[in-house]
């Protein structure tokens, strides 16, 4: 798998950068220049920013914020940061220790590279820190020197820069971080030295003496050469989708048939409506002719169906006949729908009209959706009017008409 690696500075305008493609078993090229001249078509990239430009810290987050990235992690480490929260790009990494360890990076920096690399024809990278990149083993820190300053790693996901030292003589942070760990009882063993310039390893006599800490000089390294699964990723920049040149010229026919069907199929469904609408007009007309001509004394039709049920209840009852509508044969049908719901659920019952209500302690929906169901079955219609707060609790009001 080839993997190209280009270390670009937050601080720099996005003109040229650093690179180094890696393949297998094969030297790395490498090479600098402008981002125009970026080897293309790497099944991998990463952009690794310098250790001096991201921040590695600690902070406590709720369970549901770790995931996030931006502006809603900046606030949580907004009085170790300078700037407004909106400036700093922060990822979560991981946990350690109790706590969770964030990387602060400047945010328009990285927008400003993130554009420039598009331009360039990169969609696509992961984004590294050079102290991330460190070889670790626990209970062991990793020291990367120069001859002057250097950064270094202390934990699987955390690490910082150091400042001067000498050849006989350690940086001041270094020995501050080492007094800090022996207090947490979490100091390491040994540290391993490795160098990122020639002729760079220190004196480790003097070095042990000053730190009180044994050193291991671990011979050269640079990022360029790291493993390619070096390192813990800051953020995953995907490559935004887009269409290939020539694609919309490809896709004018499909669009074209695509058009001419979507014209079709909603020609047909308007026809569809209008027919349909002309043959409820021609029913109500039907319905309302055929009222008339039973009851021609009808002032106003307003519902032909259930003015003609009202009219035959009427003539039933004028007849000493009872109708479907009446109190006794709801309440049947009503009481054969409410079979398995306890005595205590039924609050109130009242009928009007040919409508009965009922008032019932609340249910769960599915007790609900059952009664509503054997309603429909037995030729009734019920209405639900939800949950209303009553003394006593809460209730459920159904109002049941014939369908």
């Amino acid at each position: 798998m080839s993997l190209l690696r280009i270390l670009v500075s937050l601080r720099d305008a996005p003109l040229q950068c650093q690179w180094a493609l890696l393949g297998g078993e094969r030297e790395p090229i490498v090479g600098t220049g402008p981002l125009a001249q970026l080897p293309q078509r790497a099944e991998r990239v990463q952009l690794v920013l310098p250790a001096a430009e991201v921040l590695i810290t600690q902070a406590r987050l709720p369970q549901a914020a770790r995931r996030r990235s931006g502006s809603v992690l900046a606030f949580a480490v907004e009085e170790q940061t300078l700037g407004e929260p909106d400036t700093h790009q922060v990822s979560w990494l991981g946990s350690s220790a109790g706590a969770d360890v964030l990387a602060v990076v400047d945010r328009p920096g990285l927008t400003a590279w993130r554009d420039a690399l598009e331009a360039a024809g990169i969609h696509g990278y992961e984004v590294h820190c050079e102290t991330l990149m460190l070889p670790w083993t626990a209970g062991e820190w990793t020291l990367a020197w120069n001859g002057r300053e250097g950064f270094v790693r202390t934990g699987e996901y955390e690490g910082t820069t150091t400042d001067c030292g000498a050849a006989d003589s350690p940086p001041l942070s270094l020995r501050m971080m080492l007094e800090v760990a022996k207090t947490r009882g979490e100091a390491p063993g040994s540290i391993a030295v490795v160098v990122t310039a020639p002729d760079a390893l220190p004196e480790i006599e003097p070095w042990q003496r000053a730190l009180g800490v044994a050193l291991r000089p671990a011979g050269p390294w640079h990022w360029r050469t790291a493993p390619p699964e070096a390192g813990v990723s800051l953020a995953q920049e995907r490559a935004r989708w887009r269409l290939a040149p020539g694609t919309l010229a490809k896709l004018r026919p499909a669009a074209w048939i695509a058009g001419a069907a979507l014209a079709i199929h909603s020609f047909a469904l308007v026809a569809d409506w209008t027919r349909l609408a002309i043959e409820q007009r021609s029913l109500r007309q039907q319905m309302e002719s055929r009222f008339r001509a039973a009851f021609p004394d009808a002032v106003a039709v307003a519902d032909p169906a259930l003015q003609m049920r009202r009219k035959l209840a009427e003539a039933r009852h004028a007849a000493g006949q009872p109708d479907d509508s009446d109190f006794q044969p709801m309440v049947v049908k009503v009481a054969a729908a409410l079979k398995g719901v306890p005595a205590s659920a039924l609050r109130v019952l009242s009928y009007e009209s040919g409508r009965v209500t009922l008032e019932l302690a609340a249910l769960d929906e599915a007790n609900v959706r059952r009664i509503v169901a054997r309603l429909l079955e037995a030729g009734l219609r019920a209405e639900s009017a939800g949950a209303s707060a009553r003394a006593g609790g809460a209730t459920v009001l159904l109002t049941v008409r014939l369908s």
